[in-house]
């Protein structure tokens, strides 16, 4: 009898059984997490001093509903009328005009360099440095009305005036930089087919430059949404406002925070879920625009490369 061979073939592998890496490191540190964490819950849920049935009782009180529902209308409007300022700050940034480029760019100096709640204290008290706002010719011209500072300069209007014009200079900059971001060939490639400018900004530049300002833009609302609640100092009766007045009449501070924090919690959230489904939108259209925008170069380049073959 022959033997029979245990050797493998040449060519052939053998099977081998990974073993995979031991990281005990991240074992231990996924635990200490995990304990704090069960204890935090714990510590929140069975210390009596949070008060959740407080908590429960003022979450849908119509003082606090009234009051989110103020902090909600200042946000959208502020934000609507930030962008639109924001835009045209940009715009006049980027001008060759020197006039319009350093008037924005003193804009957003002052407004970014000072801060939101002395703007708002100064909106709110503007009655005492011009308590009559005259419409007419400037430099001692004829005034063709004269209107009561008290009467126009309410809360609302003080804190929208704050809001905007603090907004505007940070979303100046963050336009800027998409507009920055957008290939200057695409701008003359536009150019060159007889675009102008405002077309050209419209049409190319800012579908572009929006999928590099909307995670910015995004994160500038949520901010916006947190900052209302500084309103509160001027008398407008938002979320924290209401929340204070309470508080001041209960003594119940520490519960009615905590609704505060939730509803604020609850409307960032949805923000943010907003943002991201904006930014997975844009992220598929972005590579329709760029593509465009490289279809209009290759068709200047096409026309350029014919006219220096036509002399």
């Amino acid at each position: 009898m022959s033997a029979i061979s245990t050797t493998k073939p040449a060519g052939t592998t053998v099977p081998r059984k990974v073993i995979p890496l031991r990281r005990p490191g991240r074992i231990i540190s996924a635990i200490i997490i995990l304990v704090l964490v069960a204890q935090g819950i714990l510590v929140l849920f069975t210390n009596p001093n949070f008060e959740w049935d407080v908590v429960a009782s003022y979450i849908f009180a119509p003082p606090i509903m009234q009051g989110l529902w103020l902090t909600l209308w200042l946000t959208v409007v502020a934000m609507v009328l930030g962008i639109a300022l924001g835009v045209v700050l940009a715009i006049m940034r980027l001008s060759s005009n020197p006039v319009a480029s350093y008037t924005a760019w003193a804009f957003v100096w002052f407004f970014r360099g000072t801060p939101l709640l002395v703007q708002l204290v100064f909106w709110y008290n503007l009655a005492v440095l011009f308590p009559a706002i005259n419409l007419g010719i400037p430099f001692g011209g004829p005034v063709f009305a004269s209107l009561d500072a008290n009467k126009i300069i309410t809360p609302i209007v003080a804190s929208l005036l704050g809001l905007v014009l603090n907004e505007a200079a940070y979303m100046a900059e963050i336009v800027r930089s998409g507009i920055t971001a957008v290939d200057k060939g695409q701008v003359e490639a536009a150019s060159a087919l007889g675009m102008n400018r405002a077309k050209t900004l419209r049409r190319i530049i800012l579908p572009q430059a929006s999928r590099v300002m909307i995670p910015p833009a995004g994160n500038e609302t949520i901010t916006m949404l947190k900052s209302t609640s500084l309103v509160s100092v001027v008398a407008v009766a938002d979320l924290m406002y209401q929340v204070n007045l309470i508080s001041a009449q209960t003594f119940q501070t520490i519960p009615l925070l905590i609704v505060a924090s939730l509803w604020y919690l609850l409307a960032t959230s949805v923000l943010s879920l907003g943002q991201s489904r904006l930014e997975r939108k844009f992220g598929r259209s972005d590579q329709q625009i760029v593509g465009q925008g490289n279809k209009l170069t290759q068709l200047f380049n096409t026309r350029r490369l014919l006219k220096a073959g036509n002399r």
